[in-house]
């Protein structure tokens, strides 16, 4: 097996905090819509929505800011105030600048590997958004490489890796979702490290996978990434 030259990294909930303040704003928009509709409802029709739109809108907060907007509207059968959209507006708003927090680990386990791979950065959502997201992290000038794109698929990262003239079998992504940071690098012949975070969007689930029948490992923390690299020649 070759040795690893590039390591990619997911950015979202594998260096950054992210899906935690998803669930908390989604909580406040249950709790807003509670006096027009039925709760179990809401929670139902805004996940369909969000996939619905994905391909309008993309990842990111400004696409989840206008599917609480529709869901409201939907749900409530039109009978939502104005007021309440405004709440929603000012929910997205204050979800963009929210103040960035890295995962335990992550500034030294770049620092360190920086010194011996080339890496990446990966990661779906929003190019504003993400970008401006990553200045705030500070850790920039790591990376290699920096690709926001539309979707995790094995035709996206198969672009990447071309463009960048990586061979797949000297690449490893490193990410907290099995269906966009690791099967897609499996499928194309590359490596691939899962880091579980504490909470998984539904969407991201992968339904129906059985781990033990993949070649990926899964770590528990970032910080075990260096030892498990050397230990497995990478």
């Amino acid at each position: 097996m070759k040795p690893i030259t590039t390591i990619a990294f997911d950015f979202d909930d594998t260096l950054v905090h992210n899906e935690t303040l998803f669930v908390v704003t989604q909580e406040r928009f249950y709790d807003l819509v509670a006096p027009y509709a039925n709760a179990g409802d809401v929670h139902d029709r805004l996940l369909q929505r969000e996939i619905a739109n994905l391909h309008l809108f993309g990842y990111g907060i400004k696409g989840f800011t206008l599917s609480m907007i529709e869901t409201a509207i939907e749900v409530t059968e039109g009978k939502v105030p104005a007021e309440a959209i405004q709440q929603i507006v000012e929910m997205g708003k204050q979800m963009l600048d929210h103040p960035i927090e890295l995962l335990e680990g992550v500034q030294d386990t770049l620092e360190l590997l920086a010194g011996s791979h080339r890496l990446m950065l990966i990661t779906k959502g929003d190019l504003f958004d993400q970008e401006s997201k990553l200045a705030r992290t500070g850790l920039g000038d790591l990376f290699w490489e920096v690709e926001v794109v539309s979707e995790k698929d094995p035709e996206t990262y198969r672009r990447v890796l071309d463009r960048h003239e990586v061979p797949a079998d000297e690449f490893l992504m490193v990410g907290n979702s099995v269906k966009s940071d690791i099967l897609p690098v499996l499928e194309i012949g590359g490596r691939a490290v899962h880091i579980p975070y504490v909470v998984t969007w539904a969407h991201e689930e992968a339904n129906g996978h059985d781990k033990s029948s993949q070649d990926f490992i899964s770590l528990d923390a970032i910080k075990e990434l260096p030892a498990y690299l050397n230990g497995s020649g990478g």
